[in-house]
Parts: structure tokens; sequence; C-alpha cells
């Protein structure tokens, strides 16, 4: 059984409440910059055991009566057809997604602002598309020298100059596809426009990590990150918290150094800003919900390490720099981290040595350790998956799961067929030959079962994986790590 250290419960109910809070400080009207991942949330779900993956969620549908959602996009991203790195897709298409799955939860979506507009041909074509769906859409355009020339942004030939988002809630929560859409830039044109209106209302920013109320190197903090060494964030003290209060909290660099000029914006539009710190604009409570201390800080130790993986895998196939495997070194360093503290790294290892070919370790919930390795029929991920399957099932090692009548025929078909030169078969593959094996066989049946079990374990391979078993692993929620290295000298791998 998992060891749990955080309290969803308590943070939904916390979370929900300094939202309300919040609103009741501004009048009744709040613009809320939503920072990370709304859905699917499963860094904070990693390092915080017992924090749901959509938590998040659950917290704004306690808040859906008075929830608006606008979403904001970069016209230069839709132009450039910029991807979301973990969906593949591109940040129209992920607005398009985020409409549906606010909608299928209840959330009322009100409209799509793109920001940056200059006339860009494939976001015009994305608005005419939006329109023809009936969804509103709204254009915010860039300002000179923003956001140093606060004289000429809080202006009408600033924020002035952009369309005004039509809303009907007390609570307008303004997300986006992906990080520089201007989530900031929309909620401050609106501050400026209402207060025009004579409108009451007010701006608070919404982001899990880092945790303000933790310490700066506590493990949770680090991971943060580890997870975003590719983009150089760093956390740091927030100074102005610490001179206004005289307590210590923790901030991120971007946040620290955009303060004087935002707080000078919030000054300009409402005649006095509400904050005195980068710190006070946020509304997060994770850090009051954390109950076992020891357990986030074992998981996110061991998220961190997992991020070093990911981080020397991506140098390996040439998607990052050598600058973010180094960052996360320092952050291991720091913590007095190794590669050795993770336990299925050495097993794997230890097993391809011994087989001398790629081989694959899990760990089962009860600590034990299930390996894999290569044969002509299955890959070592497939092998290890099966033979954990058999172990949680309390199935014979020497029991056969798939009926040679169900895999010859899809070994035909890759080959013969599909015109792959490797008869071995993906994690997908044998998952589907074990679902019809299990219809006429009890005990396949027994090990198809435990497949909800293999949810949150921990799986290494001595080499990187094709993107299919990859992706597979990540749908059955397994965390995996691989060495960064490939199977074969090849300079093209699938």
């Amino acid at each position: 059984m998992a060891k749990i250290g955080f309290d969803n419960d308590r943070y939904i109910s916390l979370q929900s409440q300094n939202i309300r809070d919040r609103i009741d400080m501004f009048g009744g009207k709040l613009y809320m910059e939503f920072g990370g991942k709304l859905f699917d949330d499963y860094h904070a779900s990693r390092v915080l055991p017992g924090f749901s993956p959509d938590s998040k969620v659950k917290m704004l549908l306690e808040l859906k009566d008075e929830a608006e959602i606008v979403i904001t996009i970069n016209a230069d991203a839709i132009e450039k057809n910029k991807r979301r790195g973990d969906l593949g897709i591109t940040y129209d298409l992920e607005t398009l997604r985020l409409i549906d799955a606010f909608r299928d939860i209840g959330l009322f979506v009100g409209s799509v602002v793109i920001t940056c507009f200059t006339g860009q041909p494939l976001a015009i074509a994305f608005e005419k598309r939006l329109n023809s769906l009936g969804i509103k859409t709204y254009r915010h355009y860039p300002i000179k020298d923003y956001p140093s020339d606060i004289p000429l942004i809080v202006s009408d030939e600033g924020f002035g100059k952009n369309d005004y988002i039509e809303t009907s809630r007390h609570l307008i929560i303004v997300t986006a596809p992906g990080p520089g859409s201007g989530k900031m830039a929309t909620c401050l044109s609106q501050l400026y426009q209402d207060h025009k209106r004579g409108l009451k209302a007010g701006y608070a920013k919404f982001e899990t990590f880092p945790i303000w109320n933790i310490p700066l190197k506590h493990p949770v903090n680090v991971a943060y990150e580890a997870a975003t060494a590719d983009l150089s964030d760093v956390n740091m003290i927030d100074p102005f918290h610490l001179e206004a209060y005289g307590q210590t909290t923790v901030n991120y660099n971007r946040d620290v150094e955009i303060f004087p000029v935002l707080n000078a914006i919030l000054e300009r539009i409402l005649g006095e800003s509400p904050y005195k710190s980068p710190t006070d604009m946020g509304v997060n409570m994770a850090g009051c919900a954390i109950i076992d201390d020891n357990v986030v800080c074992d998981a996110a130790k061991q998220e961190i390490i997992r991020r070093y993986y990911n981080a020397c895998c991506n140098l390996r196939q040439g998607l990052t720099e050598r600058s973010e495997v180094t960052k996360i070194e320092l952050l291991m360093s720091q913590l007095g981290l190794s590669t050795k503290d993770r336990p299925v790294v050495q097993a794997a290892l230890d097993k391809a040595e011994i087989t001398a070919g790629p081989a694959a370790a899990i760990e089962l919930p009860d600590g034990r350790i299930i390996t894999g390795k290569t044969s002509s029929l299955l890959g070592a991920s497939s092998s290890m998956l099966l033979n954990a399957l058999k172990e949680l099932a309390g199935i014979s090692d020497d029991v056969l799961l798939l009926s040679p009548t169900v895999i010859e025929p899809i070994q035909a078909m890759k080959t013969s067929v599909l015109g792959n030169h490797n008869p071995r078969m993906h994690i997908d593959e044998i998952l589907i030959a074990l679902s019809i094996c299990a219809a006429t066989d009890s005990v396949a049946k027994m090990a198809l079962d435990q497949v909800n079990m293999l949810k949150g374990l921990e799986v290494h391979s001595s080499v990187i994986l094709s993107r299919v078993d990859e992706q597979t692993f990540k749908k059955l929620g397994v965390n995996l790590t691989c060495e960064p290295k490939y199977q074969t000298k090849k300079l093209y791998h699938t």
C-alpha cells in the first residue's frame, strides 16, 4: 500500500475557501492567472503522494457556479504551429481539447483570447474556426516595450487598444495551452478596462509550485526546479515578502523579477497596489495539506532522480542542452542523491550484464523487484511486464500466459504485412494478446486483472525504449526511466 503524505480533501476545501476570500477582498470579481496543469497534474501527484491528478479540477468544481474560463493563446504560437511536448499536439488543437475537457465536467468556457495579434494568417483562420463553433474570440495586441514602459502600457494606447472581454461570473480563470500565452497581460488588461468602466476587480495568481510555505531547499521545491531545468527557473526567497512582513517565503525568479513592474502597473490601474510581495499575489494552499513530511520528501527525491534520467535521455536524443543535465546533477548533489537511490536502476543493469542484452526492472508495491530480458519473442519491457503480472497474480513463473496461436498471427502481421524487421512484441501488443487469451484462459484472466496494480510503480530500462513502449507505460501510470543509450548503433531510431 503506497504511503500517503498529502490530504487531498483538506487541500480542496482550503483552496476553494482561499479563492472565495480573495474574490471578496476585491469586492466581488477576481481575475485569476492559472499556471501549471489544470488537468492530469501528475508531477504534483508524484511529489505529494495523496494529491489527486485532478485535484485542481475538483477544486474548481466547488466554485463552478461562480467560475468562468478564459483561454489565452499567442498568435505567434499558432503561426509557428507550436506544440505541447507532452501531448505532441499544436497549441490551437490543445485549446480545443481544453474547451471540450472543461465543458465535459460542467465548467463554463466564456471565450478565447488571441494575444500578440498582428494579423497572422493562421491566427485569423483559427479565430474563424472558433467563431464557427460558437466560441467568442477577442484580440489583444502587442504593446511596445512591454512590460517596462508603464505609462504606455496603462493607457488607451496600451491595454486600452485590446478588445474588452465580456464576462459574466465572479471568478475569471485565465488559463492557456502552454507558457508564453499572455495570461498575466490578459488579466491586467481586463483590470484596466474594468477600472475605466467603474467596475471593481482584482488579480491573483494560482501556481502549485514552488510551495511558498515550506523551506527553499525542501525536496518538493527542489523537484520543481528539476522539472523546470530546461526553463532556467530558480527558486528563491521572496525578498519583498521578507522586507514587508519579516517572514521567509519561497517564490521563483521570474515572479520576483517582474514584481516591481507588476506592482507599478497595479498602482497605476487601481491607485494603490493590494500586494506587498509576489507571495501575496498567490492563493496556493498545497503546503497546508502536507500531513507527512517524510513521505513527500522521499517521493520528491525519487522524482528528481527520474527527472535526471529524463534529461539525460533527451540530451542523448538531441532534444535538450547539457546545461539541463548539469543543473539537475547539482540539485541531486545538494540533497545527497545518486542514481543508486533508485532501486530498479541497479536491478536492470545487473540483469543486462548477466544476459548481455537489454533488460528492464520493476519494483512491486511490497518492494520486490522483478526483471525481464530480451528474447526472440519479447522485448525486455514486455518480458518484465508479463513476469510482474504473474508475480502479482501468484502465478508460477513456468506457466505460459500467451498462447502461440495468438502470438504467431501477430508476429506474422508485423513482419510480413506491416514490414517490421523485428518480430518482438511491444507492450501494447502483449496486453492485447493477453486480453485475447483471457477470454478463454482463466490463468491469463488472473494476470490481466492485475494490470491496474501497475499504476505508480517504478520501472527502469537499460536502454532507451521505443516511443510505443514509452507511451504505453505512460498510459499504465508507470514511472519510467531509461539509461541514456540505444540498443543499437543505428542513427535512426523509432
